[in-house]
């Protein structure tokens, strides 16, 4: 009989600053809430996988170096504790990894979980952190190219070539945070408008403040096991119908086209392997930590056409209510910024939407989401198809 991967469990912590939440609190919190929610035992657990914690180098060592294995008591009954680190795409890595030992044989549980505490960061760390993560040091980082810089630099370029507006981005943060609003664990649940949006101060033009991401504290979790398994513990797995992935390069300098990145061809394999088009999908949960990569997305992956994402955005199809419900847990901008675990937040709320779960965001009849993910200066691009029913 073929092994199939589905999620059965998932667990969250909110995300904002909590100075007296530890991380091993936060690991531990989550764990418990995804092997809980899977319906399974922790002793059924072979297998457990964490992403890294980039603000605490001791924690972070100790996620792989088994402390997730004491602290839920399963010693001796796991057969591998690894850690993996694929910045941005680390959610993505890990259902991938998961997917691949479950239907293997390798695994028959395996348990994916992050934890981060950016709060023990001073803001010159912070800086100094971002400064150099993923930015090329020897062409880059001399000249003064920063986080914030690279999505000016393709919001620029796509307004050139589109007649897009800063108000067009300000349209994409506001329908994150309409979404958000409505998220008991995203850090920031007040209402926008374009109007706030553009009058916040100016970083990198065309990006003001209020179009950007801030670091929080925060984890989640996800299980996965078999098809079969999953029968008698979980009424509503979700199931992992597609995986497509491209990785561009490390330099955001050479990529052929800041304005594309490889999407498109990432979407028809996505596409193709699920055997769907982008008219069958019911969400689309974007990571993208910045509103212009939700335009580019958007016409990327054929939900409407070049240089017409703008008015999806403006038309409210994109905002609860809307016919294309887009990052349906805030991204980071409105969500927050947990590090490697973004990804994973946007794992946890696609299985909610799947099954029914999500609360007052709860998407009507949702079959179908498609998620994105992308690390480091955008070095890759990554797309998972999940379904609410079997392929």
């Amino acid at each position: 009989m073929t092994r199939r991967a589905v999620i059965t469990g998932v667990g969250e912590v909110p995300c904002g600053k909590f100075p007296d939440r530890a991380p091993l609190d936060i690991a531990i919190t989550v764990a418990e809430q995804a092997i809980a929610d899977s319906g399974m035992d922790r002793k059924d657990i072979d297998t457990i996988l964490a992403a890294p914690c980039f603000a605490d180098p001791w924690f972070n060592t100790d996620l792989g170096f088994a402390r997730m294995v004491d602290e839920l008591s399963m010693r001796e009954t796991v057969k591998l504790n690894a850690q993996v680190n694929a910045g941005g795409s680390s959610g993505t890595a890990l259902l991938k990894t998961a997917k691949s030992m479950v239907e293997s044989g390798q695994s028959e549980a395996v348990l994916c979980l992050h934890a981060e505490k950016f709060t023990t960061m001073s803001g010159q760390q912070g800086f100094d952190f971002f400064a150099k993560a993923g930015i090329d040091r020897d062409f880059e980082a001399p000249v003064g190219m920063v986080y914030n810089a690279m999505p000016a630099f393709v919001a620029q370029r796509y307004m050139h070539e589109t007649g897009a507006t800063a108000e067009d981005l300000a349209e994409v943060t506001v329908s994150c945070r309409e979404w958000a609003t409505l998220h008991p664990n995203a850090m920031f649940r007040t209402p926008l408008t374009v109007e706030e949006v553009m009058a916040s101060k100016m970083v990198a033009s065309p990006m003001r403040a209020l179009m950007l991401n801030m670091l929080g504290d925060g984890g989640s979790a996800f299980v996965v096991t078999t098809a079969e398994r999953a029968k008698g513990v979980r009424d509503t797995p979700v199931h992992i119908w597609s995986e497509a992935g491209i990785v561009n390069t490390y330099s955001f300098a050479q990529h052929r086209d800041v304005t594309r990145m490889n999407w498109a061809k990432v979407a028809d394999k996505a596409y193709k392997e699920a055997r769907i088009s982008a008219s069958d999908v019911d969400i689309v949960e974007i990571y993208m930590a910045y509103p212009i990569f939700h335009l580019v997305l958007m016409e990327e992956m054929g939900f409407c056409e070049r240089g017409k994402a703008a008015e999806l955005f403006r038309s409210g199809a994109t905002r609860p209510g809307g016919s294309i419900p887009v990052s349906t847990f805030g991204d980071a901008m409105s969500y927050g910024h947990i590090g490697a675990g973004i990804g994973l937040a946007a794992i946890v709320e696609s299985v909610r939407q799947l099954r029914g779960e999500a609360g007052e965001r709860q998407v009507p009849n949702a079959s179908v989401v498609l998620k994105t993910s992308a690390g480091g200066a955008y070095a890759d691009a990554q797309i998972t198809i999940l379904g609410k029913e079997a392929r």
